[in-house]
């Protein structure tokens, strides 16, 4: 069973060292970023999101710890409205390689969804990278459904 366990700014820095190049390459292969400046335009982002680290009020920054309180992976959601409502919006999950494929993202996602509910919300969002089909997959399996696609074709010379 996974909880989810506040996280500490020493495991913010260490998930931001590789999330930030990660989300960059996903901007790079869906032709919004180039290479060369991806990785900035990505630091940027997050330190836009996160000015003040895990105390950035209205953003949710969780450790993932299963039934052996090892740390499997982390979940990250912020408060956000549509339409006049809150809801919570999925920045990032990640559960660590040696730990995929046990269910720990599920777990996760219903450990967040009794959080999202304490906090008096009844929805939450989240965006998804096209090229990433595992995480398509798992999103569908817990009840998540499109709200908007954007497609493109590269076009040969």
């Amino acid at each position: 069973m996974i909880t989810l366990q506040p996280m500490t700014e020493a495991e913010l820095q260490r998930f931001l060292e590789t999330a930030i190049v990660e989300y960059a390459q996903g901007h790079v292969e869906d032709g919004q970023w180039t290479a060369e400046e991806a990785v900035e335009k990505s630091r940027k982002e997050f330190q836009d999101l996160l000015p003040q680290g895990v105390a950035t009020p209205n953003h949710y920054l969780f450790t993932l710890v299963n039934e052996t309180q090892q740390q499997v992976g982390m979940l990250w959601f912020a408060r956000r409205e549509s339409q006049g409502q809150p809801l919570a919006f999925v920045y990032n999950v990640r559960i660590d390689e040696a730990f995929r494929r046990r269910g720990y993202a599920s777990q996760a996602f219903r450990e967040m969804e009794t959080k999202v509910r304490e906090l008096g919300w009844n929805r939450i969002s989240l965006h998804v990278f096209g090229t990433n089909h595992a995480a398509i997959d798992l999103y569908h399996k817990l009840g998540y459904e499109m709200t908007n696609v954007l497609m493109a074709k590269t076009l040969e010379p």
